[in-house]
């Protein structure tokens, strides 16, 4: 190379003058890239990816709330307030030899029209009282017993190992989700249970995923239209507003059989 002396300082020159005239410098910085934030305290509800972001609600627009009543939480779903549970400690009530009389459990499980080899599950199964009738329409299939509380749980193990029966699964399910594999059951059943659900359209919405197609919902409650009917009121339930919460989770009303002396028993199915 000839020069070098003179080229070393036309480099030196060319370097500083790109670094006085960078755009990047000092307030010219692009702009880092999105801080990622937390996400929100409640998830969405019925969140899927091929669900359009207006269907999908979050907690705060699904649930209300209101001062408690006696017998209630103070947490209002489609405008009803969700009732108190009542707890293992009730095992007596749901055994009391006088139901027989009070509701004809046995003129419900007439109108069930199970198949021998069916799958049903019954969600809030409690000490069993349908559960082990059920068992016997369907000697080829299964009953499963949901019941979120472990002492249920613990009693409907006893009780199945007494009878010596091998078709009926003790099964624990959480506060929001009836942890049933999905498309496993032909139907659930729940009695004079629904109402008490803290989070009911979590709990339908895994009992929809949980029902094979064609699938049905069968729902026993206390008629709230009767004043007769001797339940407190957050226990018993219209059947206009046992429709329209069925329906929000994409079932459709079958019919309603109301020969029983103090229920309805209402049958959903999953299209």
């Amino acid at each position: 190379m000839k020069h070098p002396i003179i080229l070393l300082p036309l480099l030196f020159l060319l370097i500083l003058g790109l670094l006085v005239w960078h755009p990047w410098r000092h307030g010219d910085l692009p702009a880092p890239p999105p801080t990622l934030t937390a996400e929100p305290a409640t998830a969405p509800i019925g969140a899927d990816p091929s669900t359009p972001e207006e269907l999908i609600q979050t907690q705060e627009e699904i649930y209300g709330s209101k001062p408690a009543s006696p017998d209630g939480i103070g947490k209002v779903y489609m405008d009803r307030e969700i009732s108190h549970v009542m707890g293992h400690e009730g095992i007596n009530w749901l055994e009391r030899w006088t139901r027989e009389e009070e509701e004809a459990p046995s003129k419900a499980i007439d109108v069930l029209n199970l198949k021998a080899d069916a799958v049903i599950a019954d969600i809030g199964a409690g000490s069993g009282y349908y559960t082990f009738r059920i068992a016997k329409l369907v000697p080829e299939g299964q009953v499963m017993a949901v019941d979120i509380q472990p002492e249920m749980i613990a009693y409907l193990e006893a009780k199945e190992e007494e009878l010596g029966l091998n078709n009926v699964t003790a099964h624990l399910g959480s506060i929001d989700d009836t942890r049933l594999d999905p498309e496993s059951i032909d139907a659930a059943l729940m009695v004079d249970a629904y109402h008490e659900f803290s989070h009911p359209r979590e709990i339908m919405e895994s009992i929809f995923t949980a029902l094979r197609p064609g699938g049905r919902v069968i729902l026993l409650e206390y008629r709230a239209e009767d004043p007769n009917v001797p339940i407190k009121p957050l226990h018993k339930m219209t059947e206009a507003q046992s429709i329209k919460e069925m329906e929000a989770v994409g079932l459709k009303w079958e019919t309603t059989h109301d020969h029983l002396p103090w229920q309805h028993l209402m049958v959903f199915s999953k299209p």
